[in-house]
């Protein structure tokens, strides 16, 4: 292991993140969830996935598993877990939920609240052809560089919002999922 490495120990003590919510709180009506998988690897990786083309919403976009929460959801951690089951086959009972990081407003009106989780090496992915055109994996030492996101200022309805963009190989990550991984990265500790 070199001294640039990030192994999955260095990575849970580093980050400080919201302890995950035994039970649900009141929401507002909007609510959803993603889950933000750390495969648990020598070197550990972020899965991510590209959307449909076929969507009506974000097509084609670079994003983790997730979406709206479900009324039999009994909290955005299930509604993570189990919009992961439905795009991409990870089991729930699989994952290792170590937190969540704040809410963030989609600019379709959601309250999207991330939930970390670290699942093993060996899960196999089976993309639900309907919502995912493909998965793949970043090493999560890259997608924690902050230096490899660039800040977008848009003014849209009258209201100004900042938009993160970055490249991982083909993959353009921008949007709220690029600044789920930023926010993500900021969450360490005394770096």
């Amino acid at each position: 292991m070199t001294a640039n490495s990030l192994t999955l120990a260095q990575f849970l003590a580093r980050f400080t993140l919201q302890p995950p919510a035994a039970s649900a709180i009141t929401l507002p009506r909007r609510q959803a969830a993603v889950l933000v998988p750390i495969v648990a690897r020598p070197q550990p990786t972020l899965l991510l996935t590209k959307r449909a083309s076929s969507l009506r919403k974000h097509a084609g976009q670079v994003a983790f598993p997730g979406g709206m929460m479900d009324s039999s959801d009994n909290s955005l951690i299930i509604t993570a877990l189990r919009e992961a089951q439905e795009e991409v086959a990870i089991p729930p009972a699989l994952v290792r939920v170590i937190g969540t990081l704040p809410a963030v407003t989609s600019s379709t009106g959601f309250q999207v609240t991330p939930v970390v989780g670290i699942i093993p090496d060996s899960i196999i992915y089976h993309a639900n052809e309907a919502e995912v055109a493909a998965v793949f994996e970043m090493p999560l030492q890259e997608a924690l560089r902050l230096g490899r996101y660039s800040a977008l200022d848009i003014h849209r309805h009258g209201v100004h919002h900042r938009v993160w963009l970055s490249w991982f190989e083909d993959y353009f990550v921008w949007g709220m999922t690029a600044g789920i991984i930023r926010q993500l990265s900021l969450q360490t500790a005394g770096d």
